[in-house]
């Protein structure tokens, strides 16, 4: 059975897998609704004040930097195939491949590729993650630009010049967090892309005239029914695990919101019958299957709206309960801005930081809790506010006790991990345990 495996992933690797399953295609997407809420609220100043803006899913950018293969006992060069072969026979000494990698229940915080390339910033905030319960961070590895935010060997991206080195020295700032014991993730923006859309057009949403489709921000994005895309995808993490990093974490997993996609046409050879649902559903399992035999752990970003809302999931085609199926770790952006007044019985959400991450929290277990439990189920790990939602008519500064609220929430719904979000990466530390 072990042999079976082996050879299955190995194949996967030459060949590539596809898998189509036939659906209706949804109607045209609605107006937008709480992204655009969430790319204000990922709007601010870095962390030496220059303007930092981020999109709907919140975070920035990143860079993955492959250290040199590693020479056999001889010594004799390895190519990447092979190193990458080596590393799934390494990790198939167990019984089940998923088993060899090791979790970590993460308290964590994003830092920009700004930042993580700045030595000094990153001293500090290695500081002050060694000062509290923080044991991980998401770094930016292909960010909301679409460049690879670190020197790679990949042909792929240097095809199109894709890389821009905020991280110079990758692989010396993720030895230095080793030294340090503090779990890596690595941000990857997925079909959010305007670099890769401008380089390849024909892997880009378009619209009736063939002219590529654009945002409400002049952004274009690629098409995720596009088999290259997936590929170009699955290129970064692979890079990304080839770096060193723990685990690989897709955000803008999903389709542009803006009441601009009514523009888009769609190719029936490309959809074949495939909903929006289904294609990312697709993608999320086509990408877990290509990385985790790399020995990291694979997550994904969603909107907390999508939970329990077939409109919203069927407008950014996430649907929460099938996502979690294909991944070891979802985690939706719980944030209490982003929520309307009324939900979960709240007047004004973001002013409720316990109750509205409790409220999201138990709707989250209950579409979890509707499907089989032989199904394997990703750990649900939110993403927590530490901003102030200054755009909101109805809102509360966040400082340390608002950000202990919404963690108590999290222990208090029964899950164990959470992630804070801050574009600027100016965080509130007193609000975490020594």
């Amino acid at each position: 059975m072990r042999k079976w495996l082996i050879l299955s992933i190995c194949a996967c690797l030459l060949t590539g897998c596809t898998r189509y399953n036939p659906a209706e295609m949804p109607d045209i997407v609605q107006e937008e609704t709480e992204n655009g809420a969430m790319e204000n609220a990922a709007t601010g100043s870095d962390a030496v004040g220059n303007p930092v803006e981020t999109g709907a899913d919140g975070e920035q950018s990143r860079t993955g930097q492959t250290p040199e293969n590693s020479g056999s006992a001889e010594n004799t060069p390895k190519g990447p195939l092979a190193v990458k072969l080596e590393k799934i026979l390494q990790i198939t000494d167990g019984d089940d491949l998923l088993d060899q990698r090791e979790p970590v229940k993460v308290k964590g915080i994003y830092v920009s590729a700004y930042v993580a390339g700045n030595e000094k910033m990153m001293d500090n905030i290695i500081a002050q993650i060694d000062a509290t319960e923080l044991n991980a961070v998401v770094i930016d590895f292909k960010n909301d630009d679409g460049r690879i935010t670190a020197p790679t060997d990949s042909e792929m991206f240097s095809e199109i010049d894709a890389c821009k080195a905020y991280i110079p020295d990758l692989e010396a700032l993720l030895q230095k967090l080793k030294e340090h014991d503090i779990y890596t993730i690595a941000r990857i923006v997925a079909f959010k892309d305007p670099y890769l859309a401008e380089k390849k057009p024909e892997w880009s949403l378009k619209k009736a005239d063939g002219s590529l489709y654009r945002d409400k921000k002049g952004l274009a994005w690629v098409n995720p029914y596009r088999q290259e895309v997936w590929d170009y995808l699955v290129e970064a993490g692979t890079k990304a695990a080839d770096a060193g990093f723990d685990e690989i974490q897709f955000d803008y997993i999903r389709f542009a919101t803006d009441s601009t996609m009514r523009e888009v046409v769609f190719d029936e050879e490309e959809t074949k019958g495939r909903s929006k649902t289904d294609i990312i559903a697709e993608f999320t399992e086509y990408a877990f299957d290509k990385l985790t035999p790399l020995g990291v752990f694979v997550s994904a970003d969603v909107f907390g709206a999508i939970i329990g809302s077939e409109e919203d999931a069927g407008a950014v085609g996430q649907i929460y309960g099938e996502m979690a199926q294909n991944l070891d770790y979802i985690c939706p952006m719980i944030y209490p801005s982003h929520y309307g007044d009324g939900n979960f019985g709240l007047d004004h959400p973001d002013m409720h930081p316990y109750e509205t991450v409790l409220g999201a929290l138990k709707k989250s277990e209950a579409e979890l809790s509707s499907y089989p439990e032989e199904e394997r189920q990703a750990i649900v790990r939110p993403w927590l506010q530490d901003f102030t939602a200054t755009y909101l008519k109805h809102h509360i500064k966040y400082g340390n006790e608002e950000i202990r609220r919404q963690i108590q929430a999290v222990y208090d719904a029964g899950y164990e991990e959470w992630i804070l979000w801050n574009a600027s990466n100016n965080y509130h530390y007193g609000g975490l345990e020594q």
